[in-house]
């Protein structure tokens, strides 16, 4: 039997954080757009999960380039007295539909300029290559990883890439029905490594209660709320 080396030992825990609700009055998908920040709410929830936080061995916090990822990631780091790093491989999925509406009865699947982007959801074809979003991701988690290497780290990014992220550590399918996915907002994926093997996946939502129920994994979809495609 080989001898054990100290990194078969080493256990890290990587949080994948959502970030919280983004002030949005006119219920675009904002998707990669600058200029959308937390919304009053949201700041709530990012407060809350720096509460949850505060006791954990956190030593390094990471975000997405985008404003909400970034405030998100604020009181986290400040509470461990960190600064915010940011890794672009944490932003938001390319999506055509940026910048339009396209939620639950506003008509979008019924407009033919859209059908075109609409013919293949197992890439999908109405934007970034789940596969591109699982390379991205697990690289920006895996150097997450070993800055924090025998401690805790948190990355704030999005949802899609989120689940997209942890479908594939879990062996399931990418295309999925977006209503289901289990990442609501302000939530914590949560990658246990041994050295450098993920060992465990957990979810938890320090902020479920400050959470609109319609934006509840599971909940019906609201006539006109544009919840389908990530945030």
């Amino acid at each position: 039997m080989g001898s054990m080396t100290k990194s078969d030992n080493d256990i890290t825990v990587v949080h994948v954080m959502r970030h919280g609700e983004v002030e949005n009055p006119t219920g675009v998908l904002y998707g990669r757009l600058p200029g959308y920040h937390l919304s009053e709410l949201g700041r709530r929830m990012a407060d809350r999960v720096a509460e949850h936080l505060a006791e954990r061995d956190i030593t390094h916090v990471v975000a997405s380039p985008l404003e909400r990822a970034q405030e998100t990631a604020a009181p986290i780091a400040k509470a461990h007295g960190l600064e915010v790093a940011t890794d672009q491989r944490l932003i938001e999925a390319a999506n055509v539909f940026q910048g339009k509406t396209f939620g639950v009865g506003d008509g979008a699947l019924r407009r033919p300029a859209n059908w075109k982007h609409l013919t293949n959801p197992f890439r999908p074809s109405w934007g970034e290559p789940y596969i591109d979003q699982v390379v991205r991701m697990m690289a920006a988690i895996g150097v997450a990883r070993d800055a924090a290497r025998g401690h805790e780290a948190v990355c704030v990014s999005h949802q899609l890439p989120i689940w997209i992220v942890r479908s594939f550590v879990e062996r399931r399918r990418l295309w999925h029905d977006p209503r289901k996915r289990q990442c609501t907002l302000a939530s914590l994926t949560t990658f246990t490594y041994r050295g450098d093997r993920i060992v465990s996946v957990g979810y938890s939502e320090p902020a479920r209660d400050l959470v609109p129920a319609h934006l509840l994994a599971g909940a019906k979809p609201v006539r006109g709320a544009s919840k389908g495609y990530g945030a």
